[in-house]
């Protein structure tokens, strides 16, 4: 169940659709082993930022997913989704990805009670 959440600069979202670039993270998501196909994809665009004393653009995940996935796993998951974005974002300087592990014992949501 990975949940991302990207970040990046309100300019991204003129560069290519917004769908389309949740729909190829999602299939990427997706096609990696032991991430089943309960993903949920939500972007957060920023119109006032800095970056490091600039205003260049930037895309950064945050991929929150129960623990458990093995390092290389998590290393797969992070390349591929890294390599899409450079693909479709190749003038993008910073393009940054965080796994965040949360316990499946502490985790709870409504279909749970």
């Amino acid at each position: 169940m990975p949940h991302l959440i990207v970040e990046c600069s309100e300019n991204i979202l003129k560069k290519l659709d917004p769908d389309k670039i949740i729909q190829s993270i999602y299939n990427t998501v997706t096609a990696v082993d032991s991430f089943e196909n309960n993903v949920m994809v939500r972007i957060i665009p920023y119109k006032y930022y800095t970056t490091l004393g600039g205003k260049d653009d930037f895309i950064y995940i945050f991929a929150n997913i129960l623990e458990g996935r093995t390092l290389d796993n998590k290393k797969t998951f992070s390349k591929n989704v890294i390599a899409l974005l450079k693909e479709m974002f190749p003038d993008v300087p910073k393009i940054s990805i965080n796994i965040r592990e949360f316990e499946r014992a502490t985790f709870v949501n409504n279909s749970m009670l």
